[in-house]
């Protein structure tokens, strides 16, 4: 298969090097824990063969004069010592837009979110440790779904811009109130706390189903309550509204396998200004919103909007040094000060079997957020729901409210803090 030298980034991807700075880029990690310590020459061969199988992490960002692009980077990325979640540097990491790190048992994955969305990059993550497995200890691998062949070679739909479906239709941009951040005391720049609830998956399923809720319902609401309260407690907040950013992954109703970005999302929550709410009544507007806001039509009202901006001539001819400012701007004036947090929910991670006697863990989490002090990220294997709460404060009143709201819905939860 050939593929083009310049791939321009897809609608989703614009804002990230637009945004990117020496004090912020828009990061997350996956970690995926094994019952033995990492070998790193057997996981720096297994990276090279998953790099060659998904190409589009062999690639670097480019300027051209009106547009950023990816294109290939002729050498190999190298497995990395573990490093803290901040700032980033592309010139840095060698011009690669991920970094994969061995830490003790667990392989580490790092990634630039121009370079692709949670489902793009668990893809790259899990189809890196059966690599790694088979190279390792010849374990047979049960290949599909999120699990690539690495002895195949690259689909074109897996290196498609998945937006480009909506190019030419017609949509609206939605509107929406000014959101209540919560504030605190700002940590050094190099510095993010993580605390990790771990869940029972079947507890939590059983909560939520029992109140006619998804999982990821259950989880926006009970950040909705914490926040309300911290709210409530705050004698300084300017706006009234509440809300939760949940992303959405299109390739689940679009049938599309990219490997790039190709997600949206929905912005879930209340609007205090009358009084609050209980958790029940928030649950139960939580999830009429997700529903109605998620339905096909909606969401592509709302990526078509943002495609036709892309394609509009005016905008596609201004220069790239305007236009990264002019993108910038926007995403200070809309993004993240419609929402007061972010849960990101990657779902259930089902393994085959020669897989899952090896993994012991999953872990998702976000990387500092330059609009909210704070965000999550969440993940299921094994039978545990693991719920990773980042934040760039001191004070850790959110997640303290948040875990008082999980257990006075009877779940079990422990938890671990660390820096990151």
């Amino acid at each position: 298969m050939t593929i083009q030298k310049k791939l321009r980034l897809d609608n989703a991807s614009l804002i990230y090097p637009a945004s990117l700075s020496k004090k912020y880029a828009s990061l997350y990690r996956m970690r995926v824990s094994l019952d033995e310590r990492v070998e790193v020459a057997t996981l720096q061969t297994a990276l090279e063969h998953t790099v060659r199988r998904i190409p589009t992490f062999g690639r670097t960002l480019s300027r051209g004069s009106f547009w950023w692009y990816l294109t290939p980077l002729h050498k190999k990325p190298q497995v990395l010592p573990i490093q803290r979640l901040h700032e980033f540097s592309i010139r840095g990491n060698g011009g690669f837009l991920f970094r994969v790190s061995a830490d003790g048992a667990s392989i580490v994955l790092d990634i630039f979110h121009v370079l692709t969305d949670g489902g793009g990059a668990m893809t790259f993550l899990l189809t890196l440790t059966a690599e790694y497995l088979r190279l390792c200890y010849g374990t047979a691998i049960e290949y599909g779904g999120r699990i690539l062949d690495c002895s195949e070679g690259p689909q074109p739909d897996e290196i498609a811009d998945a937006f480009d479906a909506f190019s030419g239709k017609k949509g609206a941009l939605e509107q929406n109130d000014l959101a209540y951040h919560i504030k605190g005391i700002e940590e050094p720049e190099r510095t993010l706390h993580d605390v990790r609830l771990t869940m029972d998956g079947k507890q939590v399923h059983a909560a939520a189903g029992q109140r006619d809720a998804t999982v990821t319902e259950l989880l926006a609401a009970a950040e909705v309550w914490a926040a309300q309260e911290i709210w409530k407690s705050d004698r300084f907040h300017r706006h009234s509204a509440i809300k939760v950013s949940v992303p959405v992954d299109l390739r689940r109703i679009y049938g599309i396998r990219t490997m790039r970005n190709f997600s949206s999302y929905v912005n879930l929550g209340v609007n205090v200004r009358n009084g609050s709410y209980s958790f029940d009544e928030i649950l139960r507007l939580v999830s009429r919103q997700k529903r109605l806001y998620c339905e096909k039509s909606e969401l592509e009202s709302k990526v078509a909007a943002n495609v036709q901006l892309e394609d509009n001539w005016a905008i596609a001819s201004i220069p790239l040094f305007i236009k990264k400012r002019a993108i910038d701007i926007i995403n200070r004036l809309k993004g993240d000060r419609y929402c007061t947090y972010t849960l990101s929910n990657i779902g259930s991670i089902e393994l085959p079997d020669g897989m899952r006697k090896h993994v012991t863990d999953l872990d998702f989490m976000l990387g500092r957020q330059r609009g909210n002090t704070g965000a999550s990220a969440a993940v299921s294997y094994g039978g545990r729901l693991q719920l990773n709460l980042t934040r760039r404060i001191t004070d850790s009143e959110f997640e303290s409210r948040l875990i008082e709201c999980l257990r006075s819905l009877g779940l079990k939860i422990r938890v671990e803090e660390m820096d990151i």
